[in-house]
C-alpha cells in the first residue's frame, strides 16, 4: 500500500470499495464481495438501504446542526421510540459507543452521588470485556493491550472473571456502585453469558442497591433477533448503551436509562455538541422505522436459527478448522483452531468479508436484511476458506516429512 498521512493504528487490508448495496460490496478493482461484517455490526440495514438514502438526502436539505441549545424534534421524536422499545424513560444522545458507554459509567456514578452516596462509584466489570477506546472504557474492558502505553488506568473498575457470581459478589464493597457488562462480549470472542446468569446479576444488584448497566454497543438494534439483547434473558438493565446499529452507518449512540438510574443527570450535568443533531437523529429515525416494523425482528431470530444450523453443519465437516461455534439471532463466533487471521484471510480470499475477535475467534456479522439465499452463499464461502485452509495445512505436513 502506498503512504497514508493516517495515523498507523490499524493494519488495514489493501481492500477498497467503491460502492455497496445490500449485504454485498464492490471493490475498486470491480470484485463482490458478500459482507458478513457490517462494518462490525454498524450497517444493521446493509449498504445503500432505499429508506436511510431517501431519508438522508431529504434531511441534507433541512438544518444539519443546531447544537443541543435549541429543540431537536428529530431527537426527541428518536428518544421516545426508543423509550416505547426499551426499559428506558430517558435518553442521552452521543455520537458513538464509547461516548454511549462513557454517558453510562457517569450516569451510574452520579446516581450514588444523588442519593448522598458520592463514594460509592465503582463499576465490576468481566474479563474479556470492550467498551471502547477512550481512557475510562479501556479501563473498564481491563485489556493489557489496549492500556499499555496510556499511564495508570483511571481508577473505578475491578473485573471479574467470566460468569463468575461468586466473584462478583466477592468484589461488591461499600465504594462499588454497579454491574457493567455486554450480554454478548463481541470484541471478546462472542462469549454469551447465560439468562440465568444475568437474571442472578439482576437481583444481586437489587439487594445491594446497585445499578444493573449494559453495554448494548454492537448487540443491541436488533442484532440477536430481540431489539435489546437482554431481552433473550427476560432482564431489564438499569442503564444501557447502544450505538453500532442505530444509525445503520451513520455515526449514532445512545445512553438510555430509567428515571431514578438518570436522577443525578440535571441540568448540566453532562452534554454534547454533536449528539444527537438533526442529521444523525433523522437517520436513527429511518433505521427504526425498518427494525421495528412487525415481523422484523422475528425475521432476524429466523435467519440466525437458519445461519446457527448451517454453520453447525460446516463445523461438523470441518473439524480440524472449527473448533466450535457461538453466538444469537445474526451475532456468531467460530473459534478457530487456526489463527483467526488467517482464517479471516482466507475468507476474504473467497470474497466473504468477516471481522476477527478475541479468544481466536471469526465473528460472522451480517446485515439483518440479509436473504436466507446469501447465507448459504456465505456457508459456501465459508466452506472453501476450511478446504484451502487444511490443504495447506497438509502442505506445511509434508514438507516437514
Amino acid at each position: 500500500m502506498t503512504a497514508s498521512a493516517l495515523y498507523q493504528t490499524y493494519a488495514r487490508a489493501d481492500l477498497a470499495f467503491e460502492r455497496g448495496e445490500g449485504a454485498w460490496l464492490v471493490g475498486r478493482d470491480g470484485e463482490r464481495y458478500l459482507d458478513f461484517g457490517a462494518g462490525v455490526a454498524v450497517l444493521s440495514l446493509g449498504h445503500a438501504h432505499p429508506h436511510l438514502v431517501a431519508t438522508l438526502n431529504a434531511a441534507a436539505t433541512r438544518p444539519w446542526h443546531v447544537s443541543n441549545l435549541f429543540r431537536i424534534p428529530e431527537a426527541e421524536r428518536l428518544a421516545e421510540r426508543l423509550a416505547q422499545a426499551t426499559f428506558a424513560d430517558l435518553v442521552f444522545f452521543t455520537n458513538s459507543g464509547a461516548e454511549a458507554m462513557e454517558c453510562a459509567i457517569k450516569t451510574a456514578r452520579k446516581y450514588h452521588a444523588a442519593n448522598g452516596e458520592p463514594q460509592r462509584y465503582r463499576l465490576i466489570t468481566f474479563d474479556g470485556a470492550f467498551h471502547g477506546r477512550t481512557l475510562a472504557t479501556i479501563a473498564a474492558g481491563g485489556n493489557p493491550k489496549y492500556l499499555d502505553g496510556f499511564g495508570p488506568p483511571m481508577d473505578g473498575f475491578d473485573q471479574a472473571p467470566f460468569g463468575d457470581l461468586k466473584t462478583v459478589e466477592a468484589l461488591i464493597g461499600p465504594h462499588t456502585a454497579g454491574v457493567l457488562l455486554e450480554p454478548i462480549q463481541g470484541e471478546g470472542g462472542v462469549r454469551v453469558f447465560q439468562p440465568s446468569f444475568l437474571a442472578s446479576l439482576r437481583r444481586l444488584c437489587d439487594e445491594r442497591g446497585l445499578l444493573l448497566v449494559f453495554d448494548e454497543v454492537q448487540t443491541g438494534v436488533g442484532r440477536t433477533g430481540c431489539f435489546l439483547a437482554c431481552d433473550y434473558a427476560g432482564v431489564s438493565p438499569d442503564i444501557a448503551a447502544l450505538a453500532k446499529g442505530l444509525g445503520g452507518g451513520f455515526p449514532l449512540g445512545a445512553c438510555l436509562a430509567t428515571k431514578e438510574a438518570a436522577k443525578g443527570m440535571t441540568l448540566g450535568s453532562h452534554g454534547s455538541t454533536f449528539g444527537g443533531n438533526p442529521l444523525a437523529a433523522s437517520v436513527g429515525n429511518a433505521v427504526l422505522d425498518v427494525v421495528l416494523a412487525p415481523g422484523f425482528m422475528e425475521r432476524v431470530a429466523r435467519l440466525g436459527g437458519l445461519l446457527r444450523q448451517r454453520l453447525a453443519q460446516l463445523h461438523d465437516r470441518h473439524p480440524a478448522i472449527i473448533e466450535s461455534i457461538r453466538g444469537e439471532g445474526l451475532m456468531f463466533g467460530l473459534k478457530t483452531r487456526v489463527s483467526n487471521l488467517d482464517f479471516t484471510v482466507a475468507a476474504r480470499d473467497a470474497k466473504l468479508l468477516t471481522i476477527p475477535a478475541g479468544d481466536n475467534v471469526v465473528r460472522l456479522l451480517p446485515p439483518l436484511i440479509i436473504e436466507e439465499s446469501e447465507i448459504a452463499e456465505a456457508v459456501e464461502r465459508l466452506e472453501l476458506s476450511c478446504v484451502r485452509l487444511e490443504e495447506k495445512a497438509a502442505s506445511r505436513r509434508e514438507a516437514a516429512q
